[in-house]
């Protein structure tokens, strides 16, 4: 089954109907991603992609069932969305948009403690469970079947590590982009913990880049678990200098513990397989785990 979404999840999207919506859907229903609807407000009882529209997420629920939501909202509108989404029983939301604001996000962050909704994003590139379900603007193809969990703050490195992990003869269970914003949905712990719990997954990897605390809190969270599985793990921004942010929102150095080295060294005193580039994941995951 793996983690989050599979071949049984319906799917609806929010902005189903604009640019980004109509192109990354179609590419989810080629996948053989199960997307039941979508929500475009003032567009409801139209038809688009041969899938009905929806004022709202309410209806859409009420009437399709569905039970994850994937939402290509702009930054200004995407805070609402995500809330209401949550609101109308959806269970797993997942945000693509980038640039929302902080505050917006707090105000979300909050508002889901209310809520059984769980949000993987902002800014990240999706969740995808291979060869059943895709929710998210990822390229398909890379994601070969098989037993290996893939946690990633960035899109493309997520991309490049289950690459590797297909050239060396291994596959995907779930892979998760949680995104690099400062304030995020699901953390890097929250995702090792599901794959932790997952039958259908025998090892993990587990990449991050430098700001924040989040793969420390995974770390430690591994040791104190009992390391039951094998985990690989890369930092991204070794070369950065402190106080300069690299790519994503969130990846500033904001202390001493912030930096690639202190995550890799305490990353590594936690038992987890810290390898020094992206290309040799899944080399290193073949070693562990033959």
């Amino acid at each position: 089954m793996s983690i989050l979404v599979n071949k049984k999840s319906k799917i609806l999207v929010q902005g189903f109907t604009g640019s980004e919506g109509t192109f990354h859907a179609t590419q989810m229903i080629e996948y053989g991603t199960d997307v039941v609807g979508g929500v475009t407000p003032g567009k409801g009882g139209q038809k688009h992609l041969d899938k009905p529209v929806f004022n709202t997420v309410a209806d859409c629920v009420k009437n399709s069932g569905a039970d994850v939501s994937i939402i290509f909202v702009p930054p200004a509108f995407a805070a609402d969305a995500i809330m209401e989404s949550a609101e109308a029983g959806v269970r797993l939301v997942v945000c693509i948009t980038e640039g929302i604001p902080v505050q917006d996000m707090v105000k979300v962050k909050n508002f889901l403690k209310s809520t059984n909704a769980r949000l993987v994003g902002p800014n990240c590139p999706g969740v995808i469970t291979a060869d059943e379900c895709k929710v998210g603007i990822m390229p398909g193809f890379v994601f070969k079947k098989g037993r290996i969990g893939i946690v990633s703050k960035s899109g493309t490195l997520t991309y490049e590590a289950a690459d590797q992990v297909a050239k060396a003869g291994l596959g995907i269970s779930t892979a998760v982009g949680i995104g690099g914003d400062p304030i995020i949905g699901t953390t890097t712990k929250e995702a090792v913990e599901l794959f932790m719990n997952d039958a259908d997954t025998d090892a993990i990897v587990m990449i991050g880049e430098i700001g924040g605390g989040m793969e420390a809190e995974a770390a430690y969270w591994i040791k104190e678990s009992g390391n039951k599985k094998p985990v690989v793990g890369f930092i991204a921004g070794q070369t950065a200098p402190p106080g300069r942010r690299m790519g994503h929102a969130g990846a500033i150095v904001g202390g001493a513990d912030d930096t690639a080295a202190a995550k890799m060294r305490i990353m590594t005193e936690c038992g987890i397989h810290v390898v020094q580039s992206p290309a040799d994941i899944g080399k290193r995951m073949k070693e562990i785990i033959k």
